[in-house]
C-alpha cells in the first residue's frame, strides 16, 4: 500500500452500522491487507480523531449463480474502529461533498 487514503475504501452504511455509531463505533470496508496499526493510523490522520480499539474481520464471499454457471463474490475485509467518546465522525457528511466535488 502506496498511501494511507488506500487503506479505507468505505464506510459501510447500513442500518446496524448507523446505529453502532450512536456508541462511538464505525464500521469501514478496508483493504484486505491492511492490519490493525495501518487502520489505526489511517482513521486518525483522515477523520481527526483518537482511536481507542480496531477489530477486523474477513467477511467470506456469499455464493452467486446465473443460470448455469456458479461462482462467489469476492471475500472483503471489514474493520470496527472505536474512537474516544468525546469526538465524532459525520460519515454522512463526508458522503454529500464528495458527491458534490465530483459534479
Amino acid at each position: 500500500m502506496s498511501d494511507i487514503y488506500d487503506i479505507i475504501i468505505r464506510p459501510a452504511l447500513t442500518e446496524k452500522s448507523t446505529q453502532m455509531g450512536e456508541a462511538n463505533k464505525h464500521v469501514f470496508h478496508v483493504q484486505f491487507d491492511a492490519n490493525k496499526p495501518m487502520i489505526r493510523q489511517a482513521v486518525e490522520k483522515i477523520f481527526g480523531v483518537d482511536v481507542v480499539k480496531v477489530n477486523t474481520m474477513i467477511m467470506p464471499g456469499k455464493p452467486k449463480r446465473v443460470g448455469l454457471h456458479q461462482g462467489r463474490s469476492n471475500a472483503w475485509k471489514k474493520a470496527i474502529v472505536t474512537i474516544e467518546e468525546d469526538q465524532m465522525i459525520d460519515l454522512f457528511a463526508l458522503e454529500s461533498t464528495e458527491a458534490v466535488g465530483e459534479v
